[in-house]
């Protein structure tokens, strides 16, 4: 075999490790992908979801060519067209409605399909030239940006937890969302520190480490408050960092003074001698960090648990010290907004919350209504909240839809056109991370595939194509890309090396333009609709990221089928057995499922592990079909706040 030429690159997905990898290519194909083993984070090792990534550039059933429906919307029904024909379309379409409705009525929406500011930031330019909606928000995150937003620190390299001595993990399964960061975990462990997981589940994550705390999931702000009050309680508190920092102190304290150990385990499920000595361990550990994942965040309290978890932080002065305070997400020196343009827009055009699309969608009210929408780097129709009222704005005979995409998504069976999109082996990038201080670059290791094209060259493509004469809208990708970079770094060596380190420093107290507010109340957990009612997660799977790989046949394999996680006592409850096909339903549909009992799940929970796409319907299972149309204050989608039946597949629904 020919020897390979190797070219450094980087994953492309949303997650925090945004590892470096390595293509081997030989004679034009990539015949492998390995993680950098030269990276401080990646070391080598990639995931179980993309490590055989070269799979997806050459799938069989990628998209490579511009395609136009000619079936119903959501049919699937295409014909192949030319770049010229889709992109003539396009322009005609958008100037008609842009002339009829003013440009607010067209709508971008992008997400964190690529997190490359080329094929993820660059196209915002032609919306912002045109004037058109603008979105905001998010469907992940958006609570603890929020409390960013206030000034709450939510993130530090995450290197050095190595110097922790006590590692909270909350609602946080490292080792199949982001494995990498269990390196420092690890590290920190062998120098002593002890490692605790809570979680409804007894994740593989929960399984490594020292202990597993099951609690009711959305009782996560009762454990908080109770762990508060135990601080203040034993004198465990460094009351002289909490006053410089927080200026409602004595509130915080009457607000937790009533969550004694033994209320909080009545509320969260768990006794009561556990709650105090956690709460001790962590008042006593210099420094302690709490690692919180995401996924805690998704209900209506989600603010609320973010804020009591910086309360904790900041209560037990681990803020002081390397390696301690609160862990949610970080990102390097890199500011991805040069490549939005946002100073390309002009005047004030109104700008729509991404997570509340379905509404956006099928409103009456909205003026102008949305009636052109281009979509990329997302799932719309899988991953949204309120899915299926997104899915009847997507079927609306007067919304012209245009997708850019490597595969028939259900987002992409509801568009008008649909234009094939690079893999991140065919394209140039540069991007950040949420996860770590570490900028990556993406090197193509090979031509683009069949009439693949990246985001930048559509945009430079449509700019032209609509008479739009803006230089921004025609600058390279080195220049777009190069502008993000922070100063001490140029894209030559960047290139070259393959990564860079671009760390922020640790929150500055001291600079805080004021003290922060932590006391807003203890929320109690959503109640249960009805009695018996069980409380439905979607946590992430070891080999889908969110939607993507959903149709691969490697990813699809290693899952099996949609599979609900029960506790073993409730199936029992229901006459439910192990592998037993059901339905998990509730007043907004139903889903076919195949049951995993364990007793790794908390009674009264379930989880649906992964974003199943619709299709095939043997094995489709949209879980976001059952998530209530409910957001917390700051427009967090509760998808944790789904409340569903499991019931047996009567005979007339086989």
């Amino acid at each position: 075999m020919s020897a390979s030429n190797q070219v450094k690159g980087c994953c492309p997905l949303d997650c925090q490790d945004t590892c470096s990898w390595v293509a081997h290519v030989v004679e034009g194909r990539v015949i492998r992908i390995e993680g950098a083993r030269d990276h401080p984070f990646t070391r080598g090792a990639l995931c179980a979801k993309v490590n055989d990534y070269q799979e997806r550039t050459y799938a069989p059933d990628r998209i490579l060519t511009p395609l136009r429906r000619t079936g119903p919307k959501g049919s699937g029904q295409f014909e192949r067209i030319t770049w010229d024909l889709a992109l003539d379309t396009i322009t005609a379409r958008f100037g008609e409605i842009i002339e009829i409705d003013g440009p607010e009525a067209l709508l971008p929406l992008n997400y964190l399909g690529s997190m490359g500011v080329l094929q993820r930031r660059a196209l915002m330019r032609l919306f912002h030239v045109l004037g058109t909606s603008r979105f905001h928000g998010s469907i992940c995150g958006a609570a603890g940006n929020v409390l960013e937003a206030e000034g709450h620190p939510r993130g530090f390299d995450p290197e050095e937890i190595v110097d922790s001595r006590f590692i909270l993990l909350w609602g946080a399964n490292l080792l199949t969302t982001s494995h990498h960061h269990f390196h420092f975990i690890r590290e920190a462990r062998r120098r002593g520190a002890r490692v605790l997981c809570i979680d409804p589940r007894r994740t593989i994550t929960a399984k490594a480490c020292d202990e597993h705390v099951s609690i009711l999931p959305g009782s996560d702000c009762v454990l908080a408050a109770g762990l508060g009050h135990v601080l203040l309680k034993e004198d465990l508190a460094d009351l002289a960092f909490a006053g410089e920092v927080i200026a409602d102190l004595e509130a915080f304290r009457a607000q937790v003074e009533p969550w004694t150990p033994e209320r909080v385990g009545e509320v969260c499920g768990l006794p009561a001698d556990t709650v105090r000595r956690l709460g001790r361990e962590f008042g006593t550990a210099r420094p302690a960090t709490i690692r919180c994942g995401v996924a805690p965040q998704q209900t209506v309290h989600g603010e609320t648990f973010v804020r009591s978890l910086s309360a904790l932080a900041i209560l037990g002065g681990h803020w002081r010290y390397r390696g301690g305070g609160l862990f949610i997400e970080t990102t390097p020196v890199f500011d991805e907004k040069r490549a939005l343009r946002p100073d390309l827009v002009a005047g004030n055009p109104r700008s729509l919350d991404m997570a509340r699309l379905g509404e956006h969608l099928t409103s009456e009210e909205l003026v102008p209504p949305v009636k052109g929408l281009m979509v990329w780097t997302m799932n719309i129709a899988v991953d949204q909240p309120d899915v299926r009222l997104v899915r009847k704005g997507l079927q609306r005979d007067d919304l012209f839809t245009v997708v850019l995409e490597h595969f028939m998504t259900d987002t992409a069976r509801y568009a008008d056109i649909v234009l094939p999109s690079t893999t991140q082996l065919e394209h140039f990038d540069v991007q950040g991370a949420w996860g770590h201080h570490y900028i990556s670059v993406n090197n193509p290791a090979i031509e683009p595939l069949g009439e693949s094209k990246p985001h930048s060259e559509v945009l430079r493509l449509l700019a032209a194509r609509m008479g739009l004469t803006h230089p921004a809208l025609f600058e390279s990708d080195e220049e777009i890309a190069g502008a993000c970079l922070p100063a001490e770094l140029s894209l030559e060596d960047l290139r070259a090396k393959g990564w860079h380190k671009s760390s922020r420093e640790r929150p500055d107290f001291d600079a805080m333009d004021s003290r922060l507010t932590v006391a807003v109340g203890v929320p109690l957990r959503v109640a249960p609709p009805y009695a018996n009612a069980l409380q439905l997660l979607t946590p992430k799977s070891h080999y889908f990221m969110n939607s993507s790989f959903a149709n691969m046949r490697r990813q699809r394999k290693a899952m099996q089928r949609p599979t609900l996680e029960m506790n073993t006592a409730d199936a029992r409850q229901r006459g439910l057995a192990e592998g037993q096909e059901v339905l998990v339903r509730n007043d907004r549909g139903a889903l076919r499922v195949w049951l995993n009992l364990t007793d790794d799940i908390h009674p009264g929970v379930v989880t649906l592990p992964g974003k199943w796409w619709s299709l095939p319907k043997i094995t489709g299972a949209v879980a976001n079909e059952l998530s209530p149309s409910a957001w917390s204050p700051g427009g967090q989608p509760a998808y944790n706040d789904t409340f569903v039946e499991v019931v047996p597949i009567a005979s007339n629904e086989v």
